[in-house]
């Protein structure tokens, strides 16, 4: 009955989100309700329940999200994006553009969600492309990739949070472990792919932007130098790299865990602590381009889209926390050993149906990793790093098949002038390419360590 009510829940979710149009927070809230009522948690547990995992999730969650979206528009605003790959495309030279404009994305993409980051990066793309010829793919793809990457392999970006955070996976590890597999997965997935696809299929530059009537380029007359884009898009993953090795030391008994100068440097390197303290050096570093009455501005108007992406995660941990409380976890569990499915693999493909059904990543990611949640709590033997592959296995869920119920889908479709069909020949296959990728080196990774 456990399982038939699992089941009818993913039911009702998926059908209340694709038929009925209902938003994402809703409906996860109603099924979470529903749900906790059918498997019969006592009426006076359910609200603290509920509650529970809600506010679980957003304690991680808000503070990453929140202060990434900051850090991303800070540099948006003052032309960063722009010096950022200017500068790349001169180291690279023009044969290696693409390679460059590839690299500026996975930089700008730690900080900034995936639609802001194209948006932004697009007229610097196109602006390449026509200054050095050849199919739009071959320098589009690259970089939309890696926004795609970013996105849904590494914090702070709110899938990969809230993952970690229902599957119990250490925030700084999921990091290290997410840029090692992000890396390699963008290169095979999305540079490989889309200079193949430059080859092959050509793409004309888009009519709005050559009539410059669409997208409008960024405009600072006094930008950011390289030096000082670079090192605040490096200082977090310094600062929460810093945590993650003294830990490692510590465990190893290399340096002595209590002493009060590693605990310090640990608590710098919490993410939420990395994120604030680079908020502020970015503060201090661009007080140069803006004042800061027009900087707390950038700040204020950053949280406002980011408002619906918090409170659907926050959602998700708590259908999370319902299917804890309501033992679901444990027969999940008793039914991936008894098929012999690794928990990685069960992870992927929970996830990859949740993203053809309703089309949102984040939404497949979160719901997805509530769903497995408590199987992984159930399952022994489970180390630091598997945690960590679980999430990207996940995410790498999250991201195949993207098709017409993903708003990414027809974000990339309209700006570059696509039709429907050339869309799903190219994006969703490069999608469903970065998907399988990942799992697959989440599988190596997860065997390996």
């Amino acid at each position: 009955m456990l399982i038939l009510t699992l089941l009818v829940a993913i039911l009702l979710l998926l059908v209340m989100i694709i038929k009925f149009k209902v938003h994402a927070f809703v409906a996860l809230l109603i099924v979470s309700l529903l749900t906790a009522v059918a498997t019969g948690i006592p009426v006076d547990k359910i609200l603290p329940t509920l509650l529970g995992g809600f506010g679980s999730t957003l304690a991680s969650v808000a503070l990453l999200v929140g202060l990434g979206a900051m850090i991303g528009r800070l540099l948006e605003i003052t032309g960063g994006a722009k010096v950022l790959a200017d500068t790349l495309i001169n180291k690279f030279g023009e044969k290696r553009a693409p390679l460059a404009l590839g690299i500026a994305s996975l930089l700008f993409g730690f900080p900034i969600f995936f639609d802001a980051g194209l948006v932004v990066m697009l007229p610097i793309i196109f602006s390449v492309a026509k200054q050095f010829g050849g199919s739009l793919f071959r320098y589009a793809f690259p970089a939309a990739g890696a926004f795609a990457v970013m996105h849904a392999f590494l914090p702070p970006h709110p899938g990969p949070v809230a993952s970690g955070d229902l599957l119990g996976a250490n925030i700084g590890l999921l990091v290290i472990v997410g840029l090692l597999c992000a890396i390699p997965t963008w290169y095979i997935a999305a540079y490989l792919y889309g200079t193949f696809l430059g080859k092959k299929m050509h793409l004309d530059l888009p009519k709005a932007f050559l009539n410059a009537n669409a997208i409008s380029e960024t405009v600072t007359q006094n930008p950011p130098s390289f030096r000082k884009v670079l090192s605040i898009l490096l200082l977090p993953l310094l600062l929460i790299m810093l945590d993650t090795v003294l830990n490692t030391l510590s465990v190893s008994k290399v340096v002595d865990g209590s002493e009060m100068w590693v605990q310090t440097l640990r608590f710098f390197g919490k993410t939420p602590i990395a994120l604030l303290i680079t908020l502020l050096c970015a503060i201090v570093m661009l007080k140069g381009q803006r004042s800061y009455e027009q900087i707390e501005k950038i700040c204020d108007n950053a949280l406002g889209p980011i408002c619906a992406i918090i409170l659907v995660t926050g959602a998700g941990g708590m259908f999370g926390g319902v299917l804890r409380a309501s033992g679901i976890g444990d027969v999940l569990a008793g039914m991936l050993s008894d098929t012999g499915m690794p928990v990685i693999v069960a992870a992927f493909i929970i996830s990859l149906a949740l993203r053809v059904a309703q089309g949102s990543a984040t939404v497949a990611l979160t719901t997805a990793s509530a769903l497995i949640a408590p199987t992984v709590a159930a399952t022994t033997g489970l180390s630091a790093f598997d945690l960590c592959f679980i999430v990207i296995a996940i995410a790498s869920g999250a991201t195949a098949f993207s098709h017409v119920n993903d708003s990414g889908f027809w974000l990339v479709s309209r700006f570059l002038e696509m039709d429907t069909k050339t869309t799903l020949k190219t994006w969703t296959v490069m999608e469903t390419l970065i998907g399988f990728v990942g799992f697959t080196i989440a599988c190596i990774g997860s065997i390996l360590l």
